[in-house]
């Protein structure tokens, strides 16, 4: 497929509540959206939202859109790219900027789909369209709003819940969320939070019958996770230090984890999503999806990838009124059944932003041509 045009949007989506976790603080979530028009003239969206501020990694939207329209769209217009590691050979060029990239990835990967006639979930070779998802909470102010929410979320049936952990908010948190509900599939995650010097804590969490922990030292790290994982009996779950696919295989050769999150704007995009989760399935790792808060955009891309064989827990794939009073795509994202989403019939990924929404959310664009 021929790349005519790539059109950037940096959008500001407003949230309802703060987001709160051991990166910081959001009110709005700063993401930015690619649409790829082919020769032919299909296009494809995609969406990659790493925060409005350097917290979670490096990256951020406004850096994100910069580095798109000034080195990495122009290294794809008026390219035949028919293959998704041609896209990546291109942008390998410059260094790092993975969100930036996968943003641009997803949205070939929608344009591809498309061009084939069928769904993304399919194209990626996906085993069935639903898949079962999880909720979760943000720090908030109180203990006693957690409980209300965890109960809330068991009763609307959700198979699992992930609780934010930092310092401040620890295992007298936790210690109440297991009382009143010891049956419920639980796990924190940590946010790079902590260091080996907290090995006696991470050696408390065993007691609680936690289904991982998410990132528990620094961001980039591996050799002390596993240090880590050989001295504690809860697995570990790695988020952030996972990257590409050449750090999944050193992860697994070193014994740093027993779980991978994958976030597909992390990675690099679905192209690189998916040769981390293969090295996953024949290494007996089990990954899940990770979430960015995107829009209605990101979150159909990441219900196709969570359709793949070794996404074997609950995924991180919001409902759109969780977050927002407004979501920018349609269709929005909802469930489809107690824990359950189903992948957009397609073709592509199903859903796109609505024309109003975005030009009112869209704090800046650029259109760049063949």
């Amino acid at each position: 497929m021929k790349i005519e045009s790539i059109e950037i949007f940096r959008v500001a989506l407003p949230m309802k509540e703060t987001f709160r976790c051991a990166c910081g603080d959001e009110d709005a979530v700063g993401t930015v959206l690619i649409k790829m028009t082919s020769s032919d003239g299909l296009y494809g969206w995609g969406e990659s939202s790493p925060g409005q501020y350097p917290g979670y990694c490096h990256e951020w939207d406004d850096g994100q859109f910069l580095v798109t329209r000034d080195f990495l769209a122009p290294r794809l217009l008026g390219c035949d790219i028919r293959e998704g590691e041609e896209l990546q050979d291109r942008l390998s060029v410059y260094k790092g900027n993975n969100f930036a990239k996968g943003a641009l990835d997803l949205a070939w990967w929608d344009l591809y789909a498309k061009s084939r006639g069928e769904p993304l979930w399919k194209a990626l070779g996906g085993e069935k369209d639903t898949v079962v998802v999880g909720t979760g909470s943000g720090v908030l102010k109180s203990i006693d709003t957690l409980l209300e929410r965890t109960g809330k979320a068991v009763e609307d049936g959700y198979k699992r819940m992930k609780l934010k952990y930092m310092p401040g908010w620890e295992l007298d948190m936790l210690s109440a969320v297991r009382k009143a509900f010891p049956d419920i599939t639980l796990h924190i995650d940590c946010n790079s939070a902590y260091t080996l010097d907290d090995l006696p804590m991470f050696k408390q969490l065993d007691e609680y019958n936690l289904a991982m922990i998410e990132q528990p030292l620094m961001n980039d790290d591996l050799i002390d996770h596993a240090e880590l994982q050989s001295q504690i009996s809860t697995g570990i779950c790695l988020d952030e230090s996972i990257t590409s696919a050449a750090k999944a295989r050193k992860a697994v050769k070193i014994g740093a984890c027993k779980w991978f999150n994958i976030k597909i704007g992390r990675v690099g995009g679905l192209t690189n999503a998916l040769a981390i989760h293969n090295i996953a399935q024949e290494a007996g790792i089990p990954c899940w999806v990770g979430g960015m808060l995107e829009s209605g955009v990101g979150v159909a891309h990441n219900t196709a990838f969570a359709t793949l064989p070794n996404i074997r827990y609950p995924s991180d794939i919001p409902t759109s009124e969780r977050h927002f009073h407004e979501n920018l795509a349609d269709p929005e994202p909802v469930l489809s059944g107690p824990s359950q989403m189903t992948a957009q019939p397609g073709p592509g990924i199903g859903a796109e932003p609505v024309p109003e929404r975005l030009e009112k959310m869209t704090i800046e664009q650029a259109v760049l041509k063949a």
